[in-house]
């Protein structure tokens, strides 16, 4: 016993030594031209690691410089009792963000980028969390206010919770300078997180109009946040047009792309529904001829490979895909840059 746990100690020590943890935008400042990135979700509840392990394998040969891990809120149901009534019942289809983070790190040696969200959360668990989050050494964060529950119309706030993304933000900023929720709290540790947040190039649904989209993106950069990553998006000159205004009002942190293939016809209608975005005229009309979902990944992967390489041409910081639940079509991408 006293062997195996030695060998056990040597193995998480040297695992530990092994992974330098490094800032996304330390990454950014110190590559030589762009970098690749990717984003995961973590397995369903029921399912083992190893379906996620098996997901990341082939793209880790691509070497990315940082991994990003969703956080998905907790949905409320109702479940029949046997006397007819019904019981609500809080559920989390994908749990264990912060454990799926320091799994990827210790298995693959890279840096991960956990989602935090608001939805499903009040101010005390997500400062909970972001204590986890630097016990297990991880100093990235992307923060996002999120979707709304399915039984809502409209985003609904965790009672105590943040109503806004930015409000969100300013409790990471917070605990960056030491200040936690409690005030008697002396001599405090500083954590240090490197802080990311979303961008829209064809605006945000809910914002009235681009200009105050923008606006409130500045405010977030103002506050702290370090980089932008953008809503995927299928026209690289909208996205061009997204750096130009934000350019124009003093944001002057990295924007990195975030790409999407497309891959089922049934995409067509659900991308736009779901995401809010727009499908190029061009690119709509042709998979409208393809015959299979075969045609429609062949074209999609071709069309993904044009936007990454003029993107790259054109010295982004990093191009950041959205894997989902296709990692092989990427990989594909990726091999071809």
């Amino acid at each position: 016993m006293i062997i195996f746990l030695f060998n056990l100690f040597n193995h998480v020590l040297t695992n530990a030594l092994d992974l330098q943890p490094m800032k996304v935008i330390d990454h950014i400042k110190e590559a030589n031209g762009t970098l690749i990135s990717f984003e995961v979700l973590p397995p369903i509840k029921g399912k083992g690691i190893e379906a996620l392990y098996n997901h990341l394998d082939p793209l880790m040969e691509l070497h990315p410089s940082f991994i990003n891990v969703t956080y998905h809120r907790s949905e409320h149901i109702f479940k029949k009792r046997a006397d007819g009534s019904f019981e609500k019942v809080i559920i989390r289809k994908r749990p264990g963000t912060e454990s799926i983070c320091a799994a990827i790190m210790n298995r693959y040696k890279v840096d991960t980028v956990p989602h935090l969200i608001c939805g499903g959360f009040d101010i005390n668990e997500t400062e909970d969390a972001l204590i986890n989050l630097r016990y297990l050494g991880i100093d990235n964060v992307l923060i996002l206010r999120g979707d709304a529950a399915k039984n809502e119309s409209a985003f609904e706030p965790e009672p105590g919770g943040h109503r806004y993304a930015s409000d969100l933000l300013k409790q990471v900023v917070n605990l960056n300078a030491g200040v936690y929720l409690q005030d008697e709290l002396k001599n405090s540790h500083k954590t240090d997180f490197c802080i990311g947040v979303a961008g829209y190039p064809e605006k945000h649904f809910e914002a009235p109009n681009m200009e105050s989209d923008l606006n409130y993106l500045k405010e977030k950069i103002a506050l702290g946040a370090d980089y932008i990553v953008t809503q995927m998006f299928f026209d690289n000159a909208k996205y061009y047009a997204f750096v130009e205004k934000c350019r124009a009002i003093g944001i002057n942190v990295p924007i990195i792309p975030g790409l999407k293939p497309v891959y089922t016809r049934k995409q067509l209608n659900n991308i736009p529904k779901t995401f809010h975005v727009d499908l190029p005229n061009e690119l709509a009309k042709e998979m409208m001829k393809c015959k299979s979902d075969e045609e429609i990944e062949k074209l999609g992967s071709e069309w993904l490979l044009m936007q990454s390489k003029d993107l790259k041409k054109n010295g982004v910081p990093v191009l950041h895909y959205y894997t989902l639940s296709r990692p092989d079509i990427v990989g594909n991408i990726v091999k071809q840059l």
